[in-house]
C-alpha cells in the first residue's frame, strides 16, 4: 500500500489530530516554536477563515472567524470587555457599516 501525503502547514483546532486518527490516518503535527511563529499562523488562519466565509457565505465560517479573533484577542492580552470598548469607541468616532456607504473617490 502506497502512502499518500497531503501537505497543510497551517494552524488547526486542538481536536483535529484526534479526528484525523479516528479516520484511520496519521497526523504529523508540531507546536509553534515561539510567539512570533504562532502569531504568524494566527494571522494566516484569520485570512483563511475570512476567505472561506467570502466564498461560501456559510454561518459556520463566521463562527470560525470569531474563534480566531477570540484567540488573537487573548494572545494580545485583551479582555473581551477591552476589545468591545475599542469597537464601541471606533463606532462612536467613525460610525459602523450599517448605512452601506461606499466611498467611490475623493475630489480636492
Amino acid at each position: 500500500m502506497q502512502t499518500v501525503t497531503r501537505e497543510y502547514d497551517k494552524l488547526v483546532r486542538d481536536d483535529i489530530p484526534a479526528v484525523i486518527k479516528r479516520n484511520g490516518e496519521v497526523p504529523v503535527v508540531r507546536t509553534a516554536s515561539d510567539d512570533d511563529e504562532y502569531e504568524s499562523y494566527l494571522l494566516e488562519k484569520l485570512r483563511e477563515e475570512v476567505d472561506e466565509y467570502a466564498a461560501s457565505r456559510e454561518h459556520e465560517e463566521l463562527a470560525d472567524i470569531l474563534e480566531v479573533v477570540r484567540v488573537i484577542r487573548e494572545f494580545e492580552g485583551l479582555s473581551e470587555r477591552e476589545l468591545q470598548e475599542l469597537r464601541d469607541r471606533k463606532a462612536e468616532s467613525r460610525g459602523g457599516f450599517s448605512d452601506r456607504i461606499v466611498l467611490e473617490h475623493v475630489e480636492s
